[in-house]
């Protein structure tokens, strides 16, 4: 696990990689994952750099992969995955490589040509076919049908009809589209203004497109016309409308020998089709089979040569530098890599691994598991935390189910929300080896411990809650009484008959037996005041969960002072932090816990407000009688507790910008004294310091591995960021309490909901009391869960999801964590073939 509390220790190292052996050098790395390499060619353009043709090799590598798989999934062949990582390829297998998919490639390409032109050629024979069969029965019809023939003869020119002369009339017929037969017939009959006849009939059996491979719907048609302007005219509008036009005999003897022919070559074409997709088929089949080991070979040469361009040239030595962030504790299994690495290569000199010193913040690498990733990757999404600093991530694996559940405390809904998570956490394997493509259920299932933990939280809250479905659970007998105030004369039967609200009072004996053994006492499920009391009790318990989350977020930042061994942050930034959130807020705490066990059933009634008292405390009025102290010396502390927290404010506004400004001019004077007005000791003049500061600017940024003596600074912008924090962090104290609010509203708003759900639905179908309710019931509780899921699980869940995250990030994870690094990107075999890191 290494440091779970802090980021892993980072260094800067140099790696001196021989020619021939950088490559298995790099390779050893990528399979270790643990190197993030730097561009020490940032100048260079792309297209300029050592290896970019073994790059551009390696992605025409990668495009014929793609375009036989493509293929393969065309033909819904599955692509085998036997999870096998096989080794890099050598350099000198890339041409083997490249010859055997370049031979795949045409092989393929030559094969789908010959099989478009032969599907092209038997979609022509068999729209023919259907040609002549159609034209067939038309004729056929004609012939028995004489209003047809007295319809076409309308076509001739009556004074040819009145000489006697034969029936000649030219046809063509073709095939068209269906959808298109509408328009055709309107923009036929239009151009040729009612001197064609035109007859068409639908194909039943759709026909394949060669070029698209989808199935189309066509019809044949014929048009019967006189003369070669019609004929003209009807070819082009068959030409506009993208009809077919075959050729077709007038005798019914040549069309019946032309049928009988166009069958036979359908036959044989069918045949050559048929082995050409069973070629086509077995070439594909192989191919499945390594595919995925073709990419992976490829991807990781791609990968190689990618990091090879990052690299330094060194002629005069033939070698490879390279500058890579790495863990500390890695180190020794880094330059075990570099030493299989050489060793593969058959190189006799060996790789070195130099570290380097540097000014430069190293990346931020947090070392996790697949219990504490979900968690981290909450924490990375406010923000990449700064090198070093505290991790939230271990306190949020508690913190964060907890504030979840105390908003959606059911012990109901906790069971399933749990059951969810054990099915998830039980299914991992299986579900990791389906690679799902869904993200929405990757997401879910990437936090599927975090679903349990949350699911688990709220069993335990629920049961404080004593809620479940929004119904009590009476286990141990509820702890009040009714019976001894019915002994005592006080309440009688026809009381008990004819009132439907009594008022229990603890303070009679008897009537109240102590509390409820865990949780909430189950009476309060039917009484009247019950919102009131929880109202009372949740808003109590998220003020208190809400300030000891922010003293315990306040206190994690005196770890990160003392690591960084800044003491003034902890004597003008902790200390008085601290003071000022525990005098007011902690305070509050205080009294609330205070009250609780000062009062008991008989003097309740007289107990004070507390808010009242928290709101004079701030306005030193305590003039107001009606509202009684809670403590004998209550006024003398509560005025020494505000004059403390505002003297914390100058205290953290003030002194720490003039202590930063005495500080730097001490040290820009060291060893220069003035006796006498002449200048003693080797420190810089005023002009000197001003000329220094004003060289340190300019060539801060190019000197980045020098250390420097004399630090930059700005009394003005120390003043402002100051003035801000100190500003933010006392307002936000206020906010931020009120914040943790929303613990109490969405626990109520969940509670509520999940009572109008079972009072508008499972009611009804318990109230029914016939035989027929069995099963009106059955459909009542599926409609009951289906809500119960969709709403109260899903959208409550979410919402509650969504706030503990807000507390969290804004309400927590602001005092201590700044979160301005930058995330340590290694280079990893695992992650670019994942996809999670693009080239």
């Amino acid at each position: 696990m290494g440091e779970l509390f802090r980021s892993e220790e980072m260094t800067l190292a140099q790696l001196f990689l021989q020619s021939e052996a950088a490559y298995c050098c790099v390779s050893e790395l990528g399979e270790l994952g643990m190197v993030q390499f730097r561009d020490l060619n940032p100048d260079v353009n792309v297209f300029q750099r050592k290896f970019v043709n073994e790059v551009r090799r390696c992605e025409e590598m990668d495009r014929k992969l793609r375009f036989v798989e493509k293929e393969i999934k065309k033909a819904n062949i599955p692509i085998i995955d036997t999870g096998e990582n096989p080794e890099v390829p050598f350099p000198r297998d890339m041409i083997d490589l490249e010859a055997t998919f370049e031979k795949l490639e045409n092989e393929l390409k030559e094969i789908n040509t010959n099989q478009e032109a032969l599907k092209k050629n038997f979609l022509e024979l068999t729209e023919l076919k259907h040609i002549l069969r159609r034209t067939q029965q038309f004729f056929d019809e004609q012939m028995a049908d004489p209003d047809l023939l007295e319809e076409s003869s309308s076509l001739l020119d009556p004074s040819e009809v009145g000489r006697g002369a034969p029936l000649r009339l030219g046809f063509v017929a073709g095939v068209i589209n269906r959808e298109r037969i509408p328009t055709f017939e309107r923009m036929m009959w239009r151009v040729c203004r009612g001197n064609v006849f035109l007859r068409q009939a639908d194909i039943e059996d759709p026909l394949e497109d060669p070029a698209t491979g989808d199935q189309v719907h066509k019809s044949v048609f014929i048009i019967f016309f006189q003369g070669d302007q019609l004929k003209n005219r009807v070819k082009k509008i068959c030409e506009g409308f993208r009809a077919s036009l075959y050729p077709c005999p007038e005798t019914p003897q040549e069309r019946k020998e032309m049928a009988a022919g166009v069958n036979t070559r359908i036959d044989d074409l069918q045949m050559v089709l048929n082995q050409t997709e069973d070629h086509r088929q077995r070439v594909l089949q192989a191919a499945a089979k390594t595919t995925r080991v073709w990419f992976i070979k490829v991807r990781k040469m791609k990968a190689i040569y990618h990091t090879l361009n990052l690299c330094n040239i060194d002629v005069t030595q033939k070698c490879l530098i390279a500058e890579v962030w790495c863990p500390v504790t890695d180190l020794d299994s880094i330059q075990f890599a570099l030493r299989r690495g050489t060793e593969s290569s058959g190189s006799t000199v060996p790789s070195i691994l130099n570290r380097m010193q540097t000014k430069q913040t190293p990346p931020t690498y947090n070392k996790t598991n697949k219990f504490t990733a979900g968690f981290q990757n909450i924490v990375d999404a406010y923000g990449i935390g700064t090198y070093r600093e505290i991790n939230p991530a271990p306190y949020t694996i508690i913190t964060f189910p907890f504030l979840f559940a105390v908003m959606f405390g059911d012990f109901g809904h906790g069971i399933l929300l749990t059951c969810f998570g054990v099915w998830l956490v039980l299914r991992e394997s299986r579900i990791l080896s389906q690679k799902n493509d869904n993200e929405m259920f990757n997401t879910v299932f990437s936090g599927r411990y975090m679903i349990l933990l949350m699911g688990s939280f709220s069993i335990y809250t629920g049961l404080i809650y004593n809620d479940c479905f929004s119904k009590s659970l009476n286990m141990f007998g509820s702890g009040w009484s009714v019976r001894p105030m019915f002994t005592n004369a006080n309440w009688t039967d026809e009381i008990l008959k004819n009132n439907r609200l009594l008022q229990l009072d603890p303070a009679l004996p008897g009537v109240f037996n102590g509390p409820y053994p865990i949780g909430i006492d189950p009476i309060w499920n039917i009484a009247t005041n019950k919102l009131t009391f929880l109202n009372s009790f949740k808003m109590k318990m998220s003020v208190i969960v809400g300030i000891i989350h922010m003293l315990f977020g306040v206190t994690l930042s005196l770890l990160n002072h003392l690591y960084f061994k800044k003491p003034l942050n902890i004597y003008l930034g902790f200390i008085p932090e601290m003071i000022f959130m525990s005098t007011l807020f902690g305070y509050l705490v205080i009294l609330i816990i205070y009250k609780w066990g000062a009062y008991n059933a008989f003097t309740s009634k007289d107990a004070p407000s507390l808010l009242i008292h928290f709101i004079n405390m701030f306005l030193f009025n305590y003039s107001d009688q009606t509202n009684k102290m809670l403590y004998s010396g209550q006024v003398g502390l509560q005025c020494f507790l505000v004059v403390v927290a505002l003297l914390c404010v100058p205290w953290m506004l003030v002194v720490k910008p003039l202590v930063l400004r005495h500080q730097y001019l001490k040290k820009k004077h060291l060893g220069t004294h003035k006796f006498g007005g002449i200048r003693v000791g080797n420190g810089p003049t005023e002009e000197d310091a001003e000329i220094i500061q004003h060289d340190q600017l300019s060539t801060h940024s190019d000197d980045e591995n020098e250390p420097s003596d004399v630090e930059v600074f700005d009394f003005a912008d120390a003043a402002v960021h100051q003035a801000i924090h100190t500003i933010e962090y006392c307002l936000g104290c206020i906010s931020n309490t009120a914040s943790y609010l929303r613990l109490w509203a969405l626990s109520l708003a969940h509670a509520q909901l999940s009572e109008v759900l079972w009072t508008m639905v499972m009611s009804i179908g318990l109230c029914i009391n016939s035989y027929a309710g069995f099963f009106i019931l059955s459909f009542i509780f599926a409609a009951f869960a289906t809500l119960t899921i969709a709403i109260l699980l899903i959208m409550e869940g979410l919402s509650a999801f969504l706030h503990a995250l807000r507390l969290h990030w804004v309400e927590f994870q602001n005092k201590f964590y700044t979160g301005q690094g930058f995330k340590f990107v290694p280079f990893s075999f695992g992650s670019i073939l994942e996809g999670r890191f693009e080239d």
